[in-house]
């Protein structure tokens, strides 16, 4: 029997991306089969080779973004080198590039450019606003877009200033809308028979995207969606209590049938037979004496208690776990969310497993993210360089 091809196996994608939105996108084209070459500075790489926790002198963090990667140092300031990367994206079908609007242009690497090389190519744009608008020129982080694109404003408590979400989300939501627009132009491209085009993707715009019915609330009824900490607005009961010992759990009673079954668990059979509390619109206008019942319940149980009798009532719910939780967990493990890998001197470590669960062509770690430039000879040589060219272009700092 024939192992299966990954479902993006065949396809070429070229990296000239830092940090996190752009790296992200090609790691997923990565873990589902597509060759993907990452350009970095020959002068130290991508930066998040150095972020958060370092392992001798690596992020932990870079072994995971950039697995199945292959890294080619590459300087594009030097005229080899661009020329270097033309011949890179003369035969692949995916670029995605993640620096602010106008930089690729100046390195004559512009879209028209590109296009006129490779009518094929699919060439993803990640930035801040855009590559059009008055702010396309500004800098703009993913925090940035979190804050412009509505998420940071609502998100905390209603007393309390504004808060980030605890991740670079702004950057990972826009990475999956640049896979999301790359797989549909290649559709278009291999069944339409179109071509190549431009995917552009704003960071703010991928968050504001995300933001439900916001919009519609404030122009039909002036309505302006505020912070509201743990509680989900207008759809009641939905929110984080702590238990006796401590801990805390996140209760989703909000269904009609689930919110009746959960008042008899905790034997409120009052609250479960009241009329006015059937449906959504009865239980919101009570919130507040609802969660208090809710935490009187939970302050005076231990958590394991809570979860158990959640679970005999069939009430979605969760305790709010960390990653020590998470690795000793029955449902992570049964659904292989941790992979074994090996860091380079040989140490075992888990990262996190492929996301989604494809059940025919599923997507694997075939190695960890590259030293720098490991891969630079072979690239080359897979272009037409020789060895002697490869040590010229080396000498000059080419790569």
């Amino acid at each position: 029997m024939t192992t299966p091809s990954k479902p993006l196996a065949g396809l070429k994608v070229i990296e000239l991306g830092t940090l996190i939105a752009g790296p992200f996108a090609s790691r997923i084209c990565a873990e589902f089969g597509a060759e993907v070459i990452k350009v970095e500075s020959p002068d130290g790489g991508d930066p998040l080779r150095k972020w958060r926790k370092l392992y001798e002198g690596t992020s932990l963090w870079w072994f995971v973004q950039a697995r199945n990667k292959q890294s080619l140092t590459l300087n594009l300031k030097h005229p080899e080198g661009r020329e270097v990367l033309k011949r890179l994206l003369a035969e692949a079908d995916i670029l995605i590039e993640n620096f602010r609007p106008g930089v690729l242009e100046k390195l004559g690497l512009g879209w028209d450019v590109l296009h006129a090389l490779n009518p094929r190519l699919v060439m993803v744009r990640l930035s801040g606003f855009g590559q059009t608008g008055p702010m396309k020129d500004q800098p703009g982080f993913g925090a940035v877009g979190e804050s412009m694109g509505g998420l940071r404003y609502i998100t905390g408590f209603e007393d309390r200033p504004p808060v980030r979400t605890g991740i670079s989300i702004g950057d990972s939501i826009a990475a999956l809308w640049g896979v999301i627009g790359a797989l549909m132009a290649l559709r278009h491209r291999e069944i339409n028979g179109g071509d190549g085009q431009v995917v552009d993707v704003a960071l703010y715009e991928a968050i504001f995207a995300m933001m439900e019915s916001m919009v519609p609330e404030f122009d039909v009824f002036g309505f302006i969606r505020e912070r509201t900490g743990n509680i989900m607005p207008g759809i009641t009961p939905s929110c984080i209590h702590t238990t006796a010992d401590g801990r805390h759990v996140q209760i989703g009673a909000n269904g009609d049938a689930i919110f009746k079954r959960f008042m008899q668990a905790i034997g409120r059979d009052d609250l479960a037979n009241d009329a006015a509390l059937a449906t959504n619109d009865g239980r919101d206008a009570r919130r507040d004496e609802l969660y208090g019942v809710i935490d009187r319940w939970a302050n005076g149980l231990p958590l394991d208690t809570v979860m158990q009798v959640l679970k005999d009532a069939e009430v979605p719910a969760s305790r709010i776990y960390s990653a020590e939780d998470m690795l000793s967990d029955p449902q992570f493990l049964a659904r292989e969310m941790f992979l074994q890998a090996r860091l380079p001197d040989g140490k075992p470590f888990k990262m996190p497993g492929i996301v989604p669960k494809l059940s025919d062509t599923p997507g694997s770690t075939e190695w960890i993210g590259p030293a720098l430039g490991e891969h630079t000879a072979t690239v080359l040589a897979g272009l037409g360089y020789d060895s002697a060219a490869i040590a010229r272009l080396r000498a000059a700092g080419t790569v």
